[in-house]
């Protein structure tokens, strides 16, 4: 038992907003099961929108707790781990069997993977970014990927459905970076502009949210490999001109040496 006494209870708001998202994530896995694909995405969605809450809430009310940051961990592996891989699977990949079932477990363990990761390094990592891409992030693409198909009267393409999980959980367990965003601090004030960015995000959103939302996600699941081999090109030429610059400086000091060495002819 540790010297220092455990606080007993828990923080009853951001607990209550975690247990709801988990509540959601549950009602898209049965909803999935069930046929209900469209209920089953919202479902996801409103358990992404909980999990935005249940964060903000214990940072503003200064209830962040070791219980709350293990609680929540467990909510998302079902929200955001479970229940876009039974969507996925019952929606899209059905038709490979037995083979469609594994595409869809890797889903389920990129994000086991990824949130123990979480959990171990939140602490020292740069809180501008996550090293990997997040799993809500994961669960909202695919969720938005079905009303997105739902909209168009589309049928999945089980193939691309297939390699999507591939791709999305070897993002999750990479290294990539991506934007996280944590460092934009809404209680501190902002132009006027940002209030009308806001707003008309919003209403771009509201124009069409059956589309708008998947192909946004996308834009954000693409830009981490991109900002990757940018940053990666933009760090080798760095390398290249410090090289050429090292090896401009010792020319010279060459030069200058051979021309005070004594000629070996003469006596």
């Amino acid at each position: 038992m540790s010297s220092a006494k455990r606080q007993r209870g828990v923080y009853l708001v951001p607990s209550f907003f975690t247990t709801l998202g988990l509540l959601a994530g549950f009602y898209a896995v049965t909803t999935a099961i069930q046929g209900r694909f469209e209920a089953a995405a919202w479902g996801i969605i409103l358990a992404a929108i909980f999990d935005i809450v249940d964060g903000r809430v214990a940072r503003l009310l200064n209830a962040e707790t070791e219980f709350g940051a293990e609680y929540d961990s467990l909510c998302d592996m079902l929200s955001f781990g479970v229940a876009p891989a039974v969507l996925l699977y019952v929606w899209a990949l059905t038709p490979f069997n037995k083979v469609g079932w594994l595409f869809a477990f890797l889903l389920v363990a990129g994000a086991a993977l990824r949130l123990a990761r979480f959990n171990v390094e939140h602490d020292i990592q740069d809180k501008r970014y996550f090293h990997g891409l997040p799993t809500p992030a994961t669960a909202l693409l695919i969720a938005t990927g079905v009303l997105f198909h739902k909209e168009g009267s589309h049928a999945p393409v089980a193939s691309m459905w297939a390699i999507n999980a591939v791709a999305l959980s070897w993002f999750m367990i990479s290294n990539v970076r991506f934007v996280s965003g944590k460092d934009l601090d809404l209680n501190v004030r902002k132009p006027f502009i940002a209030l009308v960015g806001m707003l008309v995000a919003v209403v771009i959103l509201m124009a069409d949210p059956y589309r708008i939302p998947f192909l946004l996600l996308c834009i954000y699941c693409l830009h981490g490999p991109a900002m990757n081999i940018w940053q990666h090109h933009k760090a080798r030429k760095r390398r290249r001109a410090m090289q050429l610059r090292r090896s401009q400086q010792q020319a010279p000091k060459g030069a200058a040496a051979s021309e005070e060495e004594p000629d070996s002819g003469e006596s």
